[in-house]
C-alpha cells in the first residue's frame, strides 16, 4: 500500500491524475518511450453509440487524448482541446478517450462543456495500458502512417498542442 501512495503522489505532483497505470508502464517511463512504434488500436464505443478506433483514422494526423471526468487537469485541458479541434479541423483528428467511465457519464460531461470532437469510451482502459500513461491526461500524437510521433503525460496548453503536431503536419 505504501508504494501506491508514493505513485499517487508522484502522479499528482507531475500535474496529472493517478489512473492506476500498469507497473510496466511506470518502469518503461511513459508514453514518450513509444515514439516511432506502430500505434495500438482498439475498437470501442463512442458516446454517440458508433464504434470507433484509432485505426479508423489511419492516413490522418491524430491527437489522441486519454482523460476522465473526475480528473482536475483533464477538466482544465478540455477548453484548449476543443479550441484546437476546431482550429485544426480537416488537418488533425482529435479523439478524446474516456478511461473507465460509462458512455452516459462521458457524454453528459462533454455535452455540458460544448465538446464537439468524438469521445470514445474505453471501459477496459485498453488505450491507457497500451500508451503507458503514468496518469491522466495523457496525449499521443499519431502520424498519417499509423506510428506514434510523440507521447505527452499531463495537461497541455493550446500552444503545446500546436507545437506537438507542427512537425507531423509539415511532413507530406
Amino acid at each position: 500500500m505504501r508504494q501506491a501512495v508514493v505513485i499517487v503522489s508522484l502522479a499528482l505532483l507531475a500535474g496529472g491524475c493517478y489512473s492506476g497505470p500498469d507497473p510496466a508502464a511506470v518502469a518503461a517511463g511513459g508514453p514518450a518511450t513509444l515514439t516511432g512504434a506502430p500505434a495500438q488500436s482498439f475498437e470501442v464505443v463512442r458516446t454517440d453509440g458508433r464504434v470507433d478506433s484509432l485505426a479508423h483514422h489511419r492516413g490522418s494526423v491524430v491527437l489522441l487524448n486519454l482523460w476522465a471526468t473526475w480528473c482536475p487537469p483533464c477538466r482544465e485541458e478540455l477548453p484548449a482541446l476543443e479550441q484546437f479541434s476546431r482550429a485544426y479541423a480537416g488537418r488533425v483528428v482529435v479523439l478524446g478517450v474516456d478511461q473507465g467511465e460509462s458512455a452516459s457519464v462521458a457524454r453528459d460531461f462533454a455535452r455540458a462543456r460544448g465538446v464537439t470532437y468524438p469521445i470514445l469510451v474505453d471501459l477496459g482502459q485498453q488505450y491507457g495500458r497500451a500508451y503507458q500513461g503514468l496518469g491522466l491526461p495523457t496525449t499521443v500524437i499519431v502520424g498519417r502512417d499509423g506510428h506514434v510521433v510523440r507521447g505527452i503525460d499531463g495537461a497541455m496548453t493550446l500552444a503545446q498542442m500546436r507545437d506537438a503536431v507542427a512537425p507531423v503536419l509539415a511532413k507530406r
